[in-house]
């Protein structure tokens, strides 16, 4: 299993892997090919549908300038292994003379045919189910985040370090922009109204509203193409720092536990990846929210003192209360629902993470369990429901790609 520093990563919204990927490919296929002038980038599935919305091709363009660079979208075929998937290809006096095929499989993450990636960073980690992630805390008497420390190093606090000051310069933000948001769809931003309101209320409204202006901050500055990071991907990038935030303010809870709640809720994240799916393309949106909300839950357990037990259960009850969540973007941006979603799922992670320290953190139904079904479930969802803008609420706009240009369908 790979180190969670492929959890979180650092970088520019609004989608990881419809712009943090192909963008990361670009610069791959560039760098191996410095000579050409002309390429020629076809995008297939997911990518092709959603792609202006995300602006993938957007961004392609701008890493490969100041090179010729013609996109063609072909959102009706989708290859084999991933349904985002691009070829790109290099071409002199009209001739490819040289081509990648290449897949962005969620979390910025790449992928291809050739082994690419394959570099022996899946052996950081020897456990790659929670089970036995579990056994092997309990015979140690260690937490999960001493686990992670083990098979990561002492370096990796620095590196959590920069993940968590730059989700709180997300929250900064995003509590202080206004305006509305990239797009077709005229989005206003909501956070900066939503702090003000809940700074002004008081009982349980005060905290709740606190909450929820947090998580639309950090995905509203998400779907302005701010800087953010995955937690485990762009789309659902509000819910962990929100709370985390939130526990820091109302518990006065210090640097080091919020930076072992991190080491946690990678570690979480880290086995839905390498034992599921972290992509709405592949399984829908329970694969990012319904991660989220894992990360978050079994996090704030972390934080809270939570035992081996009850971190395991907070983090398989915000994960199996997700399941069967679609992907289904409308106008294929990261705004409706993405952005209130996150903001409701914050609440629930925070709950979940509660409701376990209430128990003895024995319950019936695993982690791993859950992890299988959501990965079972998101394969025998329809296509349309797994982000490509055709189904779900996506059909209330929902884009037709024409020329890399986007019409509503009536």
């Amino acid at each position: 299993m790979e180190s969670i520093k492929e959890i979180f990563k650092i970088g520019y919204g609004p989608s990881s892997s419809h712009t943090m990927g192909p963008s990361e490919a670009a610069k791959m296929f560039s760098s191996n090919n410095p000579t050409l002038k002309h390429f020629r980038v076809t995008l297939y599935g997911s990518l092709a549908a959603t792609g202006v919305g995300h602006g993938t091709d957007t961004v392609i363009k701008k890493v490969l300038a100041p090179s010729k660079v013609d996109i063609v979208w072909k959102p009706k075929k989708v290859l084999p292994v991933h349904p985002n998937a691009m070829l790109f290809e290099g071409l002199e006096d009209g001739k490819v003379v040289a081509d990648w095929t290449v897949y962005s499989v969620g979390g910025g993450s790449l992928k291809d045919d050739i082994g690419t990636f394959d570099s022996g960073k899946s052996d950081i980690y020897p456990n790659v189910k929670m089970a036995d992630v579990m056994r092997w805390c309990e015979k140690e008497g260690k937490s999960y985040w001493e686990y992670v420390e083990m098979h990561e190093g002492p370096e990796i606090w620095t590196y959590l370090e920069k993940v968590w000051e730059t989700m709180l310069d997300a929250i900064k933000r995003g509590l202080e922009n206004e305006g509305v948001l990239p797009g077709t769809l005229k989005l206003a931003r909501k956070a900066s109204s939503y702090y003000i309101r809940a700074k002004q209320s008081s009982g349980s409204l005060r905290p709740l509203g606190i909450l929820f202006s947090t998580a639309l901050a950090v995905s509203e500055e998400n779907a302005g193409g701010g800087i953010v990071v995955t937690a485990p991907t762009c789309g659902a990038c509000g819910v962990v720092p929100a709370v985390f935030s939130f526990l820091k303010r109302d518990q006065e809870i210090s640097p080091k536990r919020i930076l072992r709640g991190l080491a946690t809720a990678g570690l979480i994240g880290n086995i839905v990846k390498t034992n599921g799916s972290i992509s709405g393309a592949e399984v829908g949106c329970q694969g990012e929210i319904g991660t989220a909300c894992a990360m978050a839950a079994g996090g704030a357990a972390q934080i809270l003192g939570g035992s081996i037990k009850q971190i395991e259960y907070a983090a398989e009850m915000g994960f199996e209360h997700n399941l069967g969540l679609t992907c289904d973007p409308v106008g294929g941006y990261v705004q409706i629902p993405c952005i209130e979603r996150n903001a409701f799922v914050a609440q629930k992670a925070r709950e979940c993470a509660i409701y376990a320290l209430f128990t003895d953190g024995n319950h019936r139904v695993s982690f791993d369990e859950v992890v299988a079904t959501m990965m079972e479930t998101g394969l025998d969802m329809q296509e349309k429901y797994r982000e490509t803008s055709l189904g779900g609420l996506a059909r209330i706009c929902r884009p037709v790609i024409r020329r890399g240009r986007k019409k509503k369908v009536k």
